[in-house]
């Protein structure tokens, strides 16, 4: 059993539907029109979350990181060869 439907009216420029009905079987350009739907609405939420927590990074509160993410990763990969020799 399918996800349950309703008829949605969108206008649309001409160009577009012309695009859609020459690139995708008739019976499909729901389907394709629901799935592109899907990935934009998914794109803007996205978005909004990002722009949300902007800023929520501060770097005080990360001293590890002062010298840079390479020295701590360096930092870290040596702290666990020293512990697994043993």
């Amino acid at each position: 059993m399918g996800i349950p439907t309703r008829q949605a009216n969108f206008l649309l420029p001409e160009d577009l539907i012309d695009k859609l009905k020459r690139a995708v079987p008739k019976r499909q350009q729901s389907k394709v029109v629901a799935e592109a739907l899907r990935k934009e609405l998914k794109r803007i939420k996205l978005e909004r979350v990002l722009e949300r927590s902007f800023g929520a990074w501060k770097d005080e509160d990360h001293p590890e990181l002062k010298a840079g993410t390479d020295a701590r990763i360096k930092n870290l990969r040596k702290s666990g060869r020293t512990s697994r020799t043993g």
